[in-house]
């Protein structure tokens, strides 16, 4: 459930993004508390709430001082363009430098692509 290949705030905060992306927590929308995710991922508290605190901190969360922690408006978007980047930075840029090396042709490229999608 959690990504095991990086600490785990850093993946509960993903998670919580997930949930966001997907359309599980939308905007203005409570996300479960601390407490709640932690003992649902059977982990320390304090990790679940250094997850959270991450995403305060990007603001894509908002706390509501007695009542919880919210989906901050305009998070939704705001983790897609964040995701857009980095998956151009992960994965586009590294394809192009490869495809660059193999004298593969940008056209040559969507076509590879275009096929894969259609399988």
């Amino acid at each position: 459930m959690l990504d095991d290949s990086k600490p785990l705030f850093v993946a509960v905060a993903e998670q919580i993004e997930d949930g966001i992306l997907d359309g599980t927590y939308a905007e203005d929308d409570p996300v479960p508390s601390t407490n709640e995710l932690a003992a649902f991922l059977r982990i320390n508290p304090a990790t679940a709430g250094k997850g959270f605190n991450l995403l305060v901190d990007a603001g894509v969360l908002i706390k509501r001082r007695g009542i919880g922690m919210f989906v901050a408006p305009g998070a939704r978007e705001a983790l897609r363009q964040r995701r857009r980047l980095a998956f151009q930075d992960q994965f586009i840029a590294p394809l192009l430098r490869e495809a660059a090396q193999l004298g593969i042709s940008a056209e040559d490229l969507a076509d590879m692509i275009t096929k894969e999608v259609a399988r």
